[in-house]
């Protein structure tokens, strides 16, 4: 099924045919939340990709303190063509709430890498940053893309997290994939799955809840699942 309310059409531009094809997304603006995973360096070059598959796409970055160590503000800030956030309380008096902002700003929300503490934070439901505040108030898709040393998949407590951030109606999680680990040299570490596939993951859970949203308005039993 489909969103009736999106353009189904491939996004690529007009008279560029070596552009790659890929399904429309359904929504516009991108709440994309960095933590402090060594492979968020690699945030530049995936932001880059998706702008390529979907040049219309507007990106709002967010950084964690210990993201910053692996990515600057600047590099975000040029690719995105916006301002990046930091994920912290502000020291001065401020006029608006920085959370509510996000939360009515973002159609689609991934966090991407995110960290063991990060995931465990937002399953257990606390909101002590105002990434994870946004997160956990939205109604919009949120995909998160886990990213783990090793030993970290078979964990219990990350096994339990995932679970539950995976029973809730509007959030996806991106299994990660293996991974060389740069302390052990082995292929023991965890890293998220690639940007892309998680966005258009998000794009499909979006369709899903838009439909659930609107059999039941219209009184058509079922609702929006997240297989």
């Amino acid at each position: 099924m489909t969103d009736r309310t999106a353009n189904t059409t491939a996004a690529r531009p007009a008279g560029d045919p070596q552009r790659p094809t890929r399904p429309a997304l359904g929504f516009t603006r991108l709440l994309l939340v960095g933590t402090g995973a060594v492979c968020v360096s690699a945030l530049p070059e995936q932001i880059a990709r998706i702008r390529a598959a979907w040049p219309a796409l507007e990106i709002q970055t967010v950084l964690t303190r210990s993201a910053l160590r692996f990515v600057t503000r600047e590099t975000l800030n040029l690719l995105t063509g916006r301002r990046t956030v930091i994920d912290a309380w502000p020291d001065e008096p401020v006029l608006r709430a920085p959370h509510v902002d996000l939360t009515a700003w973002a159609e689609a929300v991934l966090v991407h890498p995110s960290t063991f503490s990060y995931t465990a934070r937002l399953a257990l439901g606390l909101a002590d940053s105002p990434s994870l505040l946004a997160a956990q108030c939205t109604a919009a898709p949120v995909g998160v893309a886990p990213a783990l040393p090793p030993g970290g998949v078979e964990s219990h407590a990350y096994r339990a997290h995932a679970a539950s951030l995976a029973a809730r109606p509007n959030y996806v999680v991106a299994p990660p994939v293996p991974a060389l680990s740069l302390t052990t040299g082995r292929m023991d570490s965890w890293a998220p799955a690639e940007l892309p596939n998680l966005l258009e993951q998000v794009a499909q859970l979006r369709r899903r809840l838009v439909t659930g949203a609107a059999g039941a308005a219209s009184g058509v039993p079922g609702g929006a699942r997240n297989d």
